[in-house]
């Protein structure tokens, strides 16, 4: 398992250090287009938003001609439309509650596709996620799959409703703008484009380091992040060792380094906006002091510079906004890259075929000469040769030391991953030949370390065939010997677990699994150690209801304590990955130099010691 974990780790950490955002390529481009394939279904309101865009945008530009006018009209300058101030205050007035009204529904109806699209982009991508094989999730970190379900969506969910539309605004502000001026002064609108070029060059050059500072920091964030992670998932560890202070001065540390990277980038951006500002009025007060000259000269009136400077600034806001909706849009190039690769993935199941027609299983099971691998650790053979049958409504047990390929011939049987050689039947049948859900349903498993979900008791059991009846659920509690505590609750099936079933103590949690076993009524059932971490008065109850639940049923046990397998009907004995002997348990005792009876001997010395 070492092994596997530090491959799970390295994969992850590689997986964390891709840069926030992506150079905008024309593939790249293409991507995030594609993922604009969710906008389809709500087109038309995508559609009617940008004509309320262009409304917004149209009134928004009118703002410094009307301005300029105000001032024309009070020296006199006149004509039919604009013939006087209260009628220039009028058309304002109208101007503005269209532009309000234009910008209400603007953002409304992006928002109402974006949000709409965006839980489309995250059912697709959880539906993809979860249908994924076991090897997808051994080499992601489950704090990355949720980023892709939250950070990632919600960065895509900004361009949809935000970003694109503000992009479009701009563009329409500087097409409009820099049209009106040339309309109202070439000289002056020569001289104010001269200052372009600089700001330009001044994008160019501090977004280089801002980027390159933006996407260390996001890498240190991450690093804290995983502490944190790490942290809670291990919080009996923690506390177990007193290591809070530890913990906490480790977090602290990686936030130094958040900190210290991110001021960096601030330094960077604020010397940006420093110079953007040096310019840009810059540039401002040279038009206004040029145009001054022209206004005197009698060229063009006080009212047309008023609404040239105001033209000027709203250019100028324009290009500054530009440079900042590139930097989302770069950001959203690489947010959709991550959930694109997610959605490319293979699936082991199709959620929409799982409710295919139902297959029958009497319980006949099979390895043949199976030899196995795990995907992430290829180099380390963990099962060789492995053959043996379990006649449907047999019990057999696997037994052996610690690493020997108990826990993965029973993996094998679930399909969470396929033999390398040989093969794995039921009924004859190879399982690759199933319907994989519908070769699920017919198995069962109460594990050793059972994991119950956060809602209630009878949410829990009813996991294992949730159309059941509440008469089936409570029948399935009894015979789990789990409604004696059940009904001893004030809320009793409605009782709430808590996370991990963490507000029920070990026996009842196995209780509860070994209910949601019942409840599904598998052909085939596994027990993984299922009492090994029980105390006495706990495995007596528990043993009680696994032998209800094994009646009649094919029975793979994996034994920790060997006393809870006498009655099974053969005994494999397993050491580095090879069935090293097999029979009952009166038999394997009888070799003196077994490994069977060396685990017995091992267990009574514990046993007497204590």
């Amino acid at each position: 398992m070492t092994a596997q974990t530090n491959n799970q780790n390295n994969t992850s950490s590689k997986d964390q250090q891709k840069p926030a955002r992506k150079r905008i390529t024309r593939k790249g481009f293409s991507k995030l287009l594609r993922i604009f394939r969710f906008i389809l279904p709500y087109k038309y309101t995508y559609l009617i938003g940008l004509l309320f865009l262009a409304g917004s945008t149209g009134t928004a530009l009118l703002t410094p001609l009307l301005i300029g006018k105000f001032l024309d009209v009070s020296k006199g300058k006149t004509n039919e439309i604009f013939s006087s101030i209260d009628t220039v205050a009028i058309i304002f007035a109208i101007v503005l509650v269209l532009q309000a009204i234009f910008s209400f529904f603007r953002v409304f109806l992006f928002v109402r596709v974006s949000e709409n699209a965006m839980r489309d982009v995250r059912i697709a991508a959880y539906s993809k996620i979860i249908s994924l094989s076991v090897t997808f999730f051994e080499k992601k970190r489950v704090g990355e799959l949720t980023s892709r379900l939250t950070s990632d969506v919600t960065q895509l969910q900004e361009v949809m409703s935000f970003t694109i539309a503000e992009f479009l605004r701009q563009i329409g502000t500087l097409i409009v703008g820099v049209g009106f001026l040339f309309y109202s002064s070439t000289q002056l609108a020569l001289l104010m484009i001269l200052t372009f070029p600089i700001l330009v060059f001044a994008a160019i050059f501090f977004g280089r380091f801002i980027r390159k500072l933006s996407k260390k920091a996001q890498d240190e964030l991450a690093t804290a992040n995983t502490v944190v992670e790490e942290t809670f998932q291990s919080i009996r560890a923690v506390k177990a060792f007193t290591n809070e202070l530890f913990e906490v001065k480790r977090y602290n540390q990686a936030l130094d380094n958040v900190v210290k990277n991110a001021l960096k980038a601030g330094t960077y951006r604020a010397a940006f906006n420093a110079f953007v500002i040096l310019a840009l009025f810059g540039g401002i007060i040279l038009v206004v002091w040029y145009g001054a000259h022209l206004v005197k000269q009698d060229i063009m009136t006080a009212g047309e510079l008023t609404s040239f400077s105001i033209y000027t600034v709203f250019i100028g806001s324009a290009l500054g906004g530009l440079s900042n909706l590139y930097g989302q849009i770069q950001k959203a190039v690489g947010s959709s890259e991550r959930i694109l690769e997610i959605l490319a993935e293979d699936t082991e199941i199709d959620l929409e075929q799982t409710n295919t027609k139902d297959i029958q299983i009497k319980g006949d099971v099979e390895y043949s000469n199976v030899n196995f691998s795990y995907p992430t650790r290829e180099d380390v053979q963990v099962l060789n040769d492995i053959n043996f049958k379990v006649k449907a409504g047999q019990k057999v047990a696997l037994v052996g030391y610690s690493g020997g390929g108990k826990s993965t011939i029973v993996q094998l049987l679930f399909r969470y991953y396929d033999v390398n050689q040989g093969s794995v039947a039921i009924d004859g049948k190879k399982i690759e030949s199933y319907n994989i859900s519908a070769l699920r349903n017919h198995i069962g498993i109460v594990p050793q370390e059972v994991i119950l979900f956060g809602g209630t008791i009878k949410e829990n059991i009813l996991y294992g065939r949730p159309n059941a009846t509440d008469e089936e659920v409570r029948k399935a509690a009894e015979q789990a010997n789990a409604w004696s505590f059940i009904e001893g609750f004030p809320d009793k099936l409605d009782t709430i677990v808590g996370e991990r079933g963490v507000k029920l103590s070990g026996g009842q949690r196995q209780r509860i699994a070994i209910a949601r076993a019942i409840l599904k009524n598998p052909e085939i059932l596994i027990l993984d150690e299922a009492t090994s971490s029980l105390d006495a008065d706990s495995e007596k109850l528990v043993q009680e209801a696994l032998n209800e639940l094994m009646r009649d049923r094919t029975t793979i046990i994996i034994a920790h304590r060997l006393s809870t397998i006498r009655s099974v009907d053969t005994i494999y004995v397993l050491s580095e990955g090879r069935i090293v002997e097999s029979g009952s348990h009166e038999e394997l005792v009888t070799h003196e130099e077994g490994v069977y009876n060396n685990l017995v001997k091992l267990q009574f010395e514990a046993s007497n010691s204590l």
